[in-house]
């Protein structure tokens, strides 16, 4: 009666471990995020933030040509940015780490800019977007931020002209990264 009743509570368990696992992933992929030590120009130290007057490249990532720092991160736009200024700061600017100083890539048709965040820092921008990087892509070709909502807004690859990126969908009951 006893092991029954045991195997029961365990049984009872295992629907709420499963739920649990994806939240633990994200936990941890969080605290990694939140590790990084701050947004020098180097833009923490995750590795993949784009060095200060660096040069862009592309990568075919998902079916979408998309820009990537000279080590082959993927970059992001952020919905709520202007093409003026920066609203992702503080723990945002954490887990997305500015593109510092100015970039060229070479055979890209668009517009290579800057402003000034308001750090007094200098971010670099693509036909009138800042640019980031993102502290869950781990190695080069990974687009874990493309379609996440996260700080008040919603995070897209920065995609080469003509090539549209497409939006993976978030895990099931996941909602996108909104705890950040």
């Amino acid at each position: 009666m006893i092991r029954s009743l045991a195997r029961q509570k365990a049984r009872n368990r295992r629907p709420w471990m499963l739920l649990a696992l994806p939240a633990a992933t994200a936990a941890a992929a969080l605290m990694v995020g939140c590790s990084s030590s701050g947004t020098s120009s180097g833009g923490g130290s995750s590795g993949n933030a784009a060095p200060a007057a660096g040069s862009l490249k592309t990568a075919k990532i998902g079916g979408a040509t998309v820009l990537t720092n000279s080590k082959g991160f993927t970059l992001y736009t952020f919905a709520l940015d202007t093409s003026t200024k920066s609203n992702c700061n503080g723990t945002c600017a954490t887990n997305w780490p500015p593109v510092k100083g100015s970039v060229t890539a070479a055979g890209i048709k668009g517009t290579f800019g800057t402003i000034k965040r308001s750090d007094g820092s200098i971010q670099a921008t693509f036909d009138g977007h800042p640019l980031y990087t993102f502290t869950a892509d781990t190695s080069p070709g990974q687009a874990k931020g493309n379609g996440l909502n996260a700080f008040g807004g919603v995070w897209r690859e920065g995609t080469a002209p003509g090539s549209a990126a497409p939006v993976s969908s978030p895990a099931p009951g996941g909602g996108g990264a909104s705890g950040y």
